[in-house]
């Protein structure tokens, strides 16, 4: 059936595939306002960085359509509020933030009243979602060269088209190799505690005719010790100015056990990904998710009444365990700090940040 599109803008409303429901049923969420879509990011009906930032981009479109008909005061100030909506939703992932930054300061640079902001948001909306998928076909590109013919490729939660606005990130690079010919193979974490990797990863390598393999976290280290894996490639959901990298829970320990095997580890990722303001890891803050999560899969609790519960969504891979960050302008290598700053003031027509 392939891989339906993760979003689409219909006329005067945004329209998510809900991921909380895949793979079993493929239903469909509508959102007018940006409330319905700080709710949706909120509630993972859409998830993945890039993803994420996209829909937040459609959500400062829908807050400015709904205030055509005000001045440019009262448009404006409806901007901010949503603005402000959207960037709490979740807030470990900068692609969130950095799209309604570049949205408002789009806005804010736009002259006229709230009809002619409508207008301006809906095709930057437009450009950012489109731009997404252009950088994510160059990440996959960039990529696809750490990845030999013949590997066993291990990653982690879902980095594929569903957390893009279309192709992938890590799954990109995959895709890319697989496109150009490459023989390879994916070990598919199931990532606990929200299954990213068996829900939404695996079905995609499923769709895309990639042999694929699907494990639990904790079986990582058995495979790597019998010479089973030969890379790794996962996504992120920040990059620190140094290199440090957050991304779903258990990357840093894939990340530890990758080292302990003389296995290289890269991150794949936009660069609208990195946050120079953010030195090192230890400045990125990690999300807390919902208790439920853990105790509870499908809706029945399989904890016991009464432990506690501690359910961070990310943590925090340290430079210096990453072999390599592939961009959309190429694959970086430490020492980081460089690297990112020529990066970020590299030029490409897939990108830009105004």
């Amino acid at each position: 059936m392939g891989i339906p599109e993760t979003l689409r803008w219909d006329g005067d409303r945004l329209v998510l595939i809900d991921q909380t429901r895949l793979p079993a049923d493929v239903h469909w969420v509508a959102c007018e306002t940006p409330e319905q879509v700080a709710e949706a990011i909120r509630g993972m009906v859409v998830r993945g960085a890039p993803a994420i930032g996209v829909a937040a981009a459609w959500g400062m479109a829908l807050a400015a359509r709904g205030a055509r008909g005000h001045g440019r005061d009262a448009a404006l100030a409806r901007l901010r509020e949503a603005a402000s909506t959207l960037v709490a939703a979740r807030p470990t992932a900068v692609n969130l933030a950095w799209a309604v930054a570049a949205l408002l300061a789009h806005a804010e640079g736009t002259p006229g009243d709230g009809a002619a902001l409508a207008e301006a948001l809906t095709a930057e909306a437009r450009r950012l979602h489109d731009a997404d998928v252009a950088t994510n076909r160059a990440i996959g590109q960039a990529g696809r060269a750490v990845v030999p013919d013949g590997a066993n490729v291990l990653t982690h939660c879902n980095a594929g088209a569903l957390a893009t606005a279309g192709y992938g990130t890590a799954v990109g690079v995959l895709r890319a190799a697989h496109e150009a010919g490459r023989r390879l193979h994916v070990w598919v974490d199931e990532t606990r505690p929200y299954w990213q990797g068996a829900r939404l990863t695996a079905w995609e390598l499923v769709q895309l005719g990639i042999p694929a393999t699907l494990i639990t976290d904790s079986m990582a280290a058995h495979f790597m010790a019998r010479g089973a894996v030969d890379l790794v490639v996962v996504g992120a959901d920040r990059i620190a100015a140094n290199g440090d990298t957050a991304n779903k829970i258990g990357t840093y320990g894939l990340a530890v056990l990758a080292a302990a095997h003389a296995i290289p580890l890269y991150v794949a990722a936009p660069r609208s990904t990195f946050d120079a303001s953010v030195a090192s890891g230890a400045g990125i803050p990690i999300e807390e998710r919902p208790e439920a999560e853990l105790t509870h899969v499908a809706g029945r609790r399989l904890a016991a009444e009464g432990v506690g519960v501690a359910n961070p969504g990310f943590d925090v891979t340290p430079a210096h365990l990453i072999a390599g960050i592939i961009t959309e302008v190429g694959v970086l290598t430490p020492p980081y700090g460089p690297a990112i700053q020529a990066a970020l003031a590299a030029r490409s027509p897939s990108y830009s940040a105004t």
